[in-house]
Parts: C-alpha cells; sequence; structure tokens
C-alpha cells in the first residue's frame, strides 16, 4: 500500500493526519506543496482541491483529515 500527503508546513489538519498515520505505524510520503509547486500543480489535478491535507492510498483520494474514510482505505481494525 502507497500512502501519500500532500501538506504544508502551518497545516492543523496535516499534523492530526500524520499523528494518526504514526498512531497506526502507517508508512508514508510527504509532499510539502509550499515549497514544491510541481507537487501543488499535480496535487490540484488529481484531487480538484487547492486544500491540505490530500492524501493518496493507492490511486485513492482522500481530502482532509477524514477519519472514518482513513481507516476505510487503510484498512485499520478497529
Amino acid at each position: 500500500m502507497e500512502v501519500k500527503i500532500y501538506t504544508t508546513q502551518n497545516c492543523v489538519f496535516c499534523k492530526k493526519t500524520k499523528e494518526f498515520f504514526k498512531e497506526h505505524s502507517i508508512t508514508y510520503k510527504e509532499i510539502d506543496v509550499g515549497k514544491d509547486v510541481k507537487a501543488a500543480k499535480e496535487m490540484i489535478d488529481k484531487s480538484g482541491q487547492m486544500g491540505v491535507p490530500v492524501i493518496e492510498v493507492d490511486d485513492e483520494i482522500l481530502i482532509g483529515f477524514d477519519k472514518p474514510a482513513l481507516i476505510k482505505a487503510l484498512k485499520i481494525k478497529a
């Protein structure tokens, strides 16, 4: 399973998402769209969103810190 999170440095919900990943031992690649214009365009093209976090789990795109959607996409046992 490949997990990417598009973030910015001051995003509170990005921090919450990364804490959630850590709690559940999820390995992920963080992409700071505040520093990488090409990555920001890629994120917008994939999600249609300019806001962060945008989370990509394999080919599924999740917008924001949506715990139930993350649990389902990451197949986390409750």
